[in-house]
């Protein structure tokens, strides 16, 4: 038992077991076999006295136990990982077996994702990128290790938080092609603009944004007709309808994503009234500050969107 309880091995896997709690993905992450995996499970069982992951239908669920320990045993495995990894100097790239977590919007996703992976995967084939859902902007992820970097607007006050600019976006409209709004394909009035029925983006339910602020001081308001959770939901539905939707200038694309096709069947323009821009960042916490490991992945990604928006 005293053999278990030091293996760092077993460390490492049941963070990812707990991460995935999927033996099959767990393995794939891992490089392993299913059965391997199955093993390694049954040791942790046995070193924890818990079952840790039952099952549930045709997946599995973690215990109440795990769910206690996912969080420590997260942050002693990526600490562990820190006290071995090599120096800058020493740091090899192109042999890193390591896995990273970004906390990205759906919009990011949606037209950012792609160049990152590609440029990571060229670079460090064995590093895996896992992609962490963005219900809010709290920084007790960033401080508790389960998230390494962030990429988004600002939206802590968390003083620690370290923070690099990447670009200025701004909000444009976006209609389905051949939508009776550019059909004058002059500038847009104010007037015709908030006639339109609207597709509101929000996660919260407050629909209210800088363009109703812009609109109210004209006596204008929109109409919102439909409220989705994300951009890229905003811009299907106004494919296929005459809704207007609202969306970052990011989510538009450019010449250099070249198999950029959201925008298929959409057009922008720009809007009535002036909004501000606002700043699309990358944030970490300090304790990442001089990893070689960090510090590369995060040249590695505000390089790729800094390229990539580099017209902003």
């Amino acid at each position: 038992m005293n053999n278990i309880d030091v293996d760092l091995n077993l460390l490492v896997a049941l963070d990812v077991l707990l991460a995935e709690s999927s033996v099959t993905a767990a393995a794939q992450r891992l490089g392993l076999s299913i059965s391997a995996m199955s093993r390694t499970l049954a040791r942790l069982r046995a070193a924890t006295g818990d079952p840790l992951l039952v099952r549930a239908g045709r997946g599995m669920v973690p215990t109440r136990r795990a769910e206690e320990l996912r969080a420590h045993v997260h942050r002693l495995s990526r600490d562990a990982q820190a006290v071995l990894r090599p120096q800058m100097n020493d740091l090899d790239v192109g042999g890193l077996e390591l896995t990273f977590t970004m906390r990205v919007s759906e919009a990011f996703m949606e037209f950012l994702s792609g160049p990152v992976v590609a440029a990571i995967s060229k670079a460090a084939p064995g590093v895996c990128l896992r992609f962490a859902a963005k219900p809010d902007k709290g920084a007790g992820p960033l401080r508790d290790g389960m998230i390494d970097l962030e990429i988004g607007v600002i939206g802590t006050a968390a003083p620690e938080i370290r923070t690099r600019f990447l670009f200025n976006d701004r909000l444009v409209g976006l209609v389905r092609t051949g939508h009776w709004l550019l059909a004058a394909g002059g500038v847009i009035r104010p007037e015709a603009y908030a006639a339109c029925h609207h597709i509101a983006v929000s996660k919260d339910g407050n629909t209210a944004g800088p363009i109703d602020t812009a609109l109210h001081a004209l006596g204008l308001a929109r109409s919102i007709k439909v409220v989705v959770p994300g951009f890229p939901d905003a811009m299907r539905i106004a494919r296929q309808s005459d809704l207007v939707a609202l969306v970052p200038q990011s989510c538009v694309g450019n010449k250099q994503l070249p198999d950029h096709d959201a925008m298929s069947g959409l057009a922008s323009f720009e809007l009535p009234v002036a909004t501000p821009e606002f700043k699309i960042s990358a944030m970490w916490h300090p304790r990442m500050d001089a990893d070689p490991a960090h510090k590369w992945l995060r040249d590695t990604v505000m390089n790729v969107c800094r390229t990539t928006y580099l017209h902003r």
